[in-house]
């Protein structure tokens, strides 16, 4: 077998590998190795290329920022700063039909631009704002919707841990792909307000019957609503100020702003030992996690680049025709169809190190391109049989009445919310771009 049939071959395996459940990691590793092997007919070459792969791949003072961000949210979602953030946008809204809905939207906004992370804003607003609207009268349908399909703008909205992993695997600069997340992110939160009041004046079946009583105005006064605000405008100050300025790196930000999060749960006495340990523990979890995939991420790339399959399909997608939007068109779907089956992460992983280079040979901007990758991956966010956003909720909610057919059904709109904003982002590189 040629180098390129090997590749195939490995690709066609891997994908069955994660189909039966193989965990992605070993997976690429296992099949990395074996690739090499075969295409070099040199194992001990392979064991040393592993080896390099797993010191090489996060040696860089730049992945201090994952288990930071990490942190960070963790904080941030046991001080109660969700809630209070909430509260605060549902004062806001209160006048608007639909208003505890475009207040879950705009509190999942603000919070994501802290934490980064789309599960643990869906955990928080499960609790916070599914309730709340169940109370006054929103569908159940359209109340687990919210906040699944909002709370995936904590992967749009910077910091975020899928643009970090892109910027890894993509070797692009992690500060410039948040500065491009900024206004793709608030045209989304702005696209969903709109679709929720679209539906609430037009179809209020939908979001809340015209017989249900309407939320009352909080009872808040200009003091309590300074009182709630304060801690997530510090956060987003000290994070999102600091690395704009070019004040902070994106570790330096991460290591204030997850300092910053540590004083507020201090000082809100949200935090005790326990709590403490428990959160270090989950932060370790996850990044060693994170930083195991992308070790497996960088043996898979050397593999592919080897066996010279990013090459060979940018020769044969140039040679049928296709263009540049051709290429993303067939592409965006095949990450659709990935986000049905397996995680978003898991998704950065297999494709980026394929696809990257094609976009390259397009001369498409891979900033540009990050920003659409992750969209289309944050899709699958939502939509079955995987759809871990939903089954986020659906642990969260522990409610034996709305089950995860309520929840994917109450995520279409925002789905086609997201595919809409898709679009535009691939027609419009200048909205990614704006900052850069």
């Amino acid at each position: 077998m040629i180098e390129i049939e090997i590749g195939l071959a490995l690709i066609a395996i891997m994908a069955g590998l994660v189909l039966a459940g193989v965990p992605i990691g070993i997976g690429l590793v296992f099949l990395s190795f074996i690739g090499i092997g075969l295409i070099r007919e040199n194992w001990d070459l392979a064991g040393r290329l592993l080896a390099l792969a797993s010191y090489a791949a996060i040696s860089d003072y730049l992945f201090a920022t994952i288990p930071l961000f990490v942190l960070m949210g963790l904080l941030v979602s046991v001080s109660d700063v969700g809630k209070d953030t909430f509260e605060v946008a549902q004062h806001l809204l209160r006048r608007l039909r639909g208003g505890l809905g475009m207040a879950t939207v705009l509190a999942n906004a603000v919070f994501g631009a802290v934490t980064g992370i789309s599960i643990a804003s869906a955990a928080v607003f499960t609790k916070v704002a599914v309730p709340q609207m169940m109370r006054f009268g929103y569908t159940p349908r359209f109340a687990v919707g919210c906040v699944a399909g909002s709370s995936i703008l904590g992967m749009l909205i910077p910091p975020s841990l899928l643009l970090i992993i892109y910027g890894v695997l993509a070797e692009v600069s992690i500060g410039r792909l948040f500065l491009a997340g900024i206004v793709p992110g608030l045209v989304m939160a702005a696209g969903f307000m709109l679709m929720i009041w679209l539906l609430a004046t037009f179809r209020p079946d939908w979001v809340q019957p015209v017989s249900a009583t309407v939320a009352p105005p909080p009872e808040e006064t200009a003091r309590s609503l300074l009182m709630k605000s304060v801690p997530i405008t510090t956060l987003i100050a000290l994070v999102l100020g600091g690395l704009y300025s070019g004040y902070f790196t994106p570790t330096e930000a991460g290591a204030v702003g997850a300092f910053g999060a540590l004083v507020i749960a201090l000082v809100r006495r949200r935090l005790n030992l326990q709590k403490f340990w428990r959160i270090l523990v989950e932060t370790g979890f996850v990044s060693v996690g994170i930083l195991f995939l992308l070790i497996a991420a960088s043996m898979y790339s050397r593999m592919l680049t080897m066996a010279g399959i990013p090459a060979s399909i940018a020769d044969l997608i140039q040679a049928l025709g296709l263009g540049v939007y051709g290429f993303l068109f067939v592409y965006i779907l095949f990450v659709l169809l990935l986000g049905m089956i397996i995680d978003s992460s898991s998704i950065l992983l297999i494709v980026t190190p394929i696809a990257a280079p094609i976009a390259m040979a397009f001369n498409l901007d891979l900033i540009h391109f990050g920003i659409i990758t992750v969209i289309a991956v944050e899709v699958g966010l939502l939509t079955p049989p995987f759809g871990i956003g939903a089954f986020a909720v659906k642990a969260t909610l522990n409610d034996r009445r709305i089950g995860l057919e309520t929840i994917f059904a109450g995520c279409i709109p925002f789905i086609v919310v997201m595919l809409l904003v898709l679009a535009l982002i691939v027609a419009v590189p200048g909205l990614t771009l704006m900052f850069n």
